[in-house]
């Protein structure tokens, strides 16, 4: 199911960036993507609405907290923002930008999970989240790295009614489900290929038809790879950044046999 009008709570529904050069970073993500990116005007804070097909599968905006490097943010979705926030609280998470209104779209909060990963709640008002997923240029998966994973694992259960079910060596990824469902994983931060600084953080992967040709797009446009396109499970990955800094990942699922 590619096309999407509503998500179950506890789902991860919508990604958007934050960066200090919104109008390069359109340039960018429309050259990468195909995306028409249309500015919603001061009054929403000149906040970007990306599209496909007419339909908005992501956002960007001027970046809020200039101490933090750009980033995607994970938003996951909510029945109720406020009480989402009381379980955040109560199982070691901390509130960095309190419950409120998006106009008549929604109501979000942004928290930090006790081991400082970030990521946004968000109770849908009329916007739902991200209108297509898992096709080329939209959000096909979004994956907690981590240096804790048993007390991560606790945490999102806690505040979301996720359940971790681990696949083992040699990569110990784990898949957070929900009514048996798949809809994010964790990757724990071992081995030399982590940099030591590196904090717990939230990576959001975007669906690509062909991970060579858009790692090498991404190079083109100005951007950087951190991880080459390299096979995995579900396919062949890259992790990347935008000119600007802000990383994300790249995914071409393997085809189904």
């Amino acid at each position: 199911m590619t096309e999407r009008d509503s998500y179950a709570p506890g789902t991860p529904s919508w990604v958007d960036l934050g960066t200090p050069d919104p109008a390069a970073a359109s340039a960018f993500y429309t050259a990468l993507f195909g995306w028409e990116v249309n500015d919603l005007g001061p009054e929403a804070g000149n906040y970007r609405m990306c599209m496909l097909r007419g339909k908005p599968v992501a956002g960007l905006g001027p970046q809020m907290n200039t101490d933090m490097p750009p980033w995607w943010t994970t938003y996951i979705s909510v029945a109720s923002a406020d009480a989402t926030v009381a379980k955040i609280t109560a199982a070691g998470g901390t509130v960095v930008v309190p419950a409120m209104d998006v106009m008549d779209a929604g109501r979000m909060a942004v928290a930090m999970d006790p081991a400082g990963a970030v990521f946004s709640i968000w109770q849908p008002g009329m916007h739902a989240g991200s209108g297509i997923v898992n096709e080329p240029g939209t959000l096909c998966w979004n994956e907690l790295a981590t240096r804790n994973p048993d007390s991560q694992a606790a945490f999102y259960g806690a505040v979301f009614g996720w359940t971790a079910s681990h696949n083992g060596p040699p990569m110990n990824y784990t898949e957070f489900q929900l009514d048996s469902e798949s809809v994010a994983g964790m990757m724990p931060m071992e081995g030399d290929m982590w940099p030591a600084d590196l904090p717990d953080h939230w990576m959001v992967y975007f669906a690509v038809a062909d991970c060579d040709a858009a790692a090498a797009r991404i190079q083109e446009l100005g951007g950087s790879i951190s991880v080459p396109p390299t096979d995995i499970p579900p396919g062949r990955f890259a992790v990347v950044a935008d000119p600007q800094g802000a990383m994300f990942s790249l995914l071409t699922f393997s085809p189904r046999g």
